[in-house]
C-alpha cells in the first residue's frame, strides 16, 4: 500500500477538510517536493464557496515552497534536497502558448474551444500544495531554486500574489511619470501598488477602507489612500488629478463596483488592468465606456508562472526591491488548516495572508 500524506481536500461547496491521500508517484518529467510552507489564496475561498468549480476530492492550494524529495528520471539540472518554489501557473514550456510567449495560457486550448484556465493546474485540475507533498509536472520548466539566505516567508508570495500583483502594473504598461489608481489593497492589490511604483509611477492612489491595509499600502508605494466608505472614490480621484483622470487603473478585487470605478477614473486613452477573479457577469456602463469612443484599453491577466518568472521575482526580493513580510500576518500548522480557512475566509483579526507549515 502506498505511503499516505495529509492533504486539504475540497469535498463540496462550503466544505474543505484535511484528509489523507497516497503520496504521488513520480513520472519521468515530474518532481516530488516536500512542502515546507504554503498559504491560502482568495481563489481558494472562491472554490470553497462554490463560485469557482473544481472536482470533489481535489487537493487545494497553488502556492508551494518546499524541498525536492524525488526527481523524475528525465529531470536534469536539480538535486534532491534543494529548496525550491514553483509558480501557481505551471506551463509545460513546449505548448503553442508557451512558445508564443503566453505561458499563463499553456494548456487552455481544447477541441471544444478555449477556456482561459491556462496553466493553472495546482488545486484546479491536479492536486495542489496544501499537503505534505506536491507533485510538480514539467519540473524543468517550473522549479526555481531559492537563493541562499532567503526564508520561506520571504518567497511565499512569489508563486502567485507577487507575480499577479506585479503583472497588473506590467499589463497596464505603467510608464515613468504615470498616475495610477489601485482598487482594493488586499495582498494582490498591495503587490500591484508596489509593482506600479517599481515601474516608475509618479503618483499612486490606493482605494481601501481598512486602516491597517491603508497603512501597509503607503509602505508599498501609495501616495494617497481614498476610503470609499467615506467619500465617492471616483469623485475623489478626479479631484486629486485635477479632472484629468489616471493613466492606469488596476482592479484587484473582482467586483462589479470596483471594476466600474476603475473604468470611470481613466483618462481618455487610459488602461484598465483587471486582476480580479469575477464570480458573476460584468456590466460596462455606456457613459463610463464613452460609448466605445474613449480609446481605452481593458486588459486581463492570469498570474504569470514558470521558473524564469519565479527567478525574477525572487531576485527582486533578494535585492531588497520588495519586502512582502508584512503580508504574512498569521501562522498555522497543516493540522489546523480548517481553522485557517475559517479565519481567512471571514477576514478576521486583520488577516492578509497565512503561512501554513506541514
Amino acid at each position: 500500500m502506498a505511503e499516505k500524506m495529509r492533504a486539504t481536500i475540497f469535498v463540496e461547496p462550503g466544505r474543505i477538510v484535511l484528509g489523507e491521500k497516497p503520496i504521488p508517484d513520480v513520472g519521468p518529467l515530474d518532481a516530488l517536493i516536500r512542502i515546507t510552507t504554503t498559504t491560502i489564496c482568495g481563489t481558494d475561498i472562491h472554490i470553497l464557496k462554490g463560485e469557482y468549480p473544481v472536482q470533489s476530492g481535489l487537493t487545494i492550494g497553488h502556492e508551494p515552497v518546499g524541498v525536492i524529495e524525488k526527481l523524475g528520471s528525465a529531470v536534469t539540472g536539480y538535486e534532491e534536497g534543494q529548496r525550491v518554489i514553483a509558480g501557481a501557473i505551471t506551463p509545460s514550456g513546449t505548448s503553442n502558448a508557451s512558445l508564443d510567449g503566453c505561458h499563463s495560457q499553456c494548456g487552455a486550448g481544447t477541441k471544444h474551444g478555449w477556456k482561459a484556465m491556462g496553466g493553472w493546474r495546482f488545486g484546479n485540475t491536479i492536486d495542489g500544495a496544501q499537503a505534505d507533498y506536491l507533485l510538480v509536472p514539467d519540473a524543468m520548466a517550473n522549479l526555481a531554486p531559492i537563493p541562499e539566505g532567503l526564508t520561506d516567508e520571504q518567497v511565499l508570495m512569489c508563486p502567485d500574489i507577487l507575480s499577479t500583483g506585479f503583472s497588473g502594473a506590467q499589463s497596464g504598461k505603467v510608464r515613468i511619470g504615470d498616475t495610477v489608481a489601485v482598487f482594493a489593497q488586499g495582498p494582490i492589490g498591495l503587490c500591484a501598488t508596489a509593482g506600479a511604483r517599481l515601474m516608475g509611477a509618479a503618483r499612486i492612489i490606493a482605494v481601501e477602507s481598512v486602516p491597517a491595509r491603508a497603512a501597509i499600502s503607503r509602505k508599498m508605494g501609495a501616495d494617497e489612500v481614498v476610503d470609499f466608505t467615506k467619500e465617492d472614490p471616483v469623485a475623489a480621484i478626479m479631484k486629486l488629478t485635477d479632472g484629468r483622470g489616471v493613466d492606469v487603473s488596476i482592479e484587484a478585487l473582482g467586483k462589479q463596483q470596483t471594476f466600474e470605478w476603475a473604468l470611470r477614473v481613466l483618462r481618455p486613452g487610459g488602461t484598465l488592468s483587471s486582476l480580479g477573479v469575477y464570480s458573476s457577469d460584468l456590466t460596462i456602463p455606456l457613459d463610463a465606456f464613452s460609448a466605445g469612443l474613449g480609446d481605452n484599453r481593458i486588459v486581463t491577466t492570469l498570474c504569470p508562472g514558470g521558473k524564469e518568472r519565479m527567478r525574477r521575482l525572487m531576485a527582486m526580493v533578494n535585492g531588497g526591491r520588495i519586502d512582502t513580510a508584512a503580508l504574512v500576518t498569521h501562522h498555522f500548522s497543516l493540522d489546523d488548516i480548517e481553522t485557517a480557512y475559517d479565519l481567512f475566509g471571514h477576514q478576521r483579526d486583520g488577516v492578509l495572508k497565512v503561512a501554513i507549515k506541514p
